[in-house]
């Protein structure tokens, strides 16, 4: 069985939603799931037996672009490591009337790349409420479980 490991940092519970939904959608493919907080995560997890590494964030700030609160340090704690070929895919959720649309989910995406990480398809970005988007995550996450 693949083995996947989520990832999320959540403040108002939407991206903790979107992590939930796309854990029963990889099960329901055959993937066993492993749900994990950012405040209980810490690097060296990224390098356990996983076939993929997922990592969830909202974004937060008008000017400029902010993680949620816990997940900021872990954010900076991958910048000290080596993922050459290790697969990653990435969602957040955020709202596109600010200036940065989910732009944690493109920082996250730019460090990971410069660490040498590959990228299990597009990144998920859900735009407002994710109980909205039930459709959209839905799908994603069968597209990822499909490609292990």
């Amino acid at each position: 069985m693949k083995r996947v490991l989520v990832i999320y940092g959540s403040t108002t519970g939407n991206t903790e939603f979107v992590a939930h939904r796309i854990g029963e959608i990889m099960a329901n493919e055959g993937v066993a799931v492993e749900l994990r907080d950012v405040v209980n995560a810490q690097i060296s997890d990224l390098f356990s037996e996983y076939e993929l590494i997922i990592l969830g964030c909202s974004t937060w700030g008008e000017e400029d672009i902010g993680f949620q609160e816990d997940f900021e340090s872990f954010y900076y704690g991958l910048s000290e490591v080596d993922f050459t070929g290790k697969p990653f895919a990435l969602f957040g959720c955020g709202d596109s009337g600010y200036k940065h649309f989910c732009g944690a989910v493109d920082e996250l995406e730019d460090r990971l790349q410069q660490q040498g990480a590959e990228f299990v398809g597009a990144a998920l970005k859900i735009d407002g409420e994710p109980e909205e988007a039930l459709e959209q995550i839905d799908q994603w996450s069968s597209e990822i479980a499909a490609g292990l």
